[in-house]
């Protein structure tokens, strides 16, 4: 099988030098497997997202000596993509309708006085999860807000259990809830992070997926996607992420670690590639 790597930003800031390993990460993985690599621009947020950051992210991995498969997939391109899946999952009955406001979130859980918690915190309690259908109905019927989530416990009741594989870490048992009811979609955005990177990742035929550790949790619920959907299982490679000099990871608020920055500032593509594979890890 051809290895099929990609490297997946955001345009919402100028790369960091954690971004730079990154792509290197998968671009050289597929490169020593004779594979394939591919760019893929993650912008289904309209307010953040920005034509001349994903203009300035190409030229600077381009800088870097990074090259790539065209057209390049963005995902605003492709939104009937994931209403497509998402409309599958519906007919599964695995997706519900949630009018919870982050205040409602929180009011119920201080009610309960404790909530699960999952890798990023308290998970949502479940408040709209057995909600009448006839109560959702109207309230989508007049115009409220709302969410859809992932009933995770129907949807693991449906594909029993499931592993992936993990190449620095090795098998893991899929465990999706640990992450509760994650949200799929919106009621004017048909899609969220999780839906669309594993229906892209399907799509373009990704065999190896080479990301950051702060997504290992992200993977169990992908792989709970993967299962319902009928996609393609590729393998998982979740490298360490790159720190500062205080030990926080490197986002793009950290303007003096951008490749933009380094390279004004003289530095050579041999020499950021350095720093990048060379930095600090958390």
């Amino acid at each position: 099988m051809t290895t099929v790597t990609r490297f997946a930003p955001s345009p919402t800031g100028h790369l960091h030098l954690g971004h730079a390993y990154s792509a290197l990460f998968g671009w050289r993985a597929a490169r020593e497997a004779g594979g394939r690599f591919l760019l893929r621009i993650e912008d289904i947020d309209p307010g953040r997202c920005r034509p001349e950051f994903e203009r300035d992210l190409m030229e600077d991995l381009a800088w870097l000596g990074l090259d790539w498969e065209t057209p390049v997939r963005r995902q605003s391109d492709h939104l009937g993509d994931y209403r497509a899946a998402l409309e599958r999952l519906q007919g599964m009955g695995v997706i519900y309708p949630c009018f919870c406001t982050r205040k409602d979130i929180a009011a119920e859980i201080a009610r309960a006085g404790h909530a699960p918690h999952g890798p990023d915190g308290p998970l949502y309690p479940g408040t709209c999860r057995h909600l009448p259908e006839s109560d959702r109905a109207a309230r989508i019927a007049s115009g409220a807000p709302y969410a859809l989530r992932l009933d995770v416990a129907r949807a693991k009741g449906l594909t029993g259990p499931l592993r992936w594989h993990d190449q620095g870490k090795g098998w893991q048992e899929a465990t999706p809830e640990i992450l509760g009811d994650v949200v799929l979609a919106r009621k004017d955005t048909p899609t969220s992070y999780h839906l669309s990177v594993t229906t892209d990742d399907h799509i373009q035929g990704v065999t190896l997926v080479t990301r950051g550790e702060d997504l290992f949790f992200a993977t169990h619920l992908h792989r709970l996607l993967q299962a319902l959907l009928g996609y393609a299982v590729p393998e998982w490679h979740h490298h360490g992420l790159l720190t500062n000099e205080r030990g926080e990871r490197l986002a793009k608020r950290d303007k003096a670690q951008t490749l933009r920055s380094l390279r004004d500032a003289g530095r050579t593509p041999a020499e950021v590639r350095a720093l990048a594979e060379g930095h600090t890890f958390g």
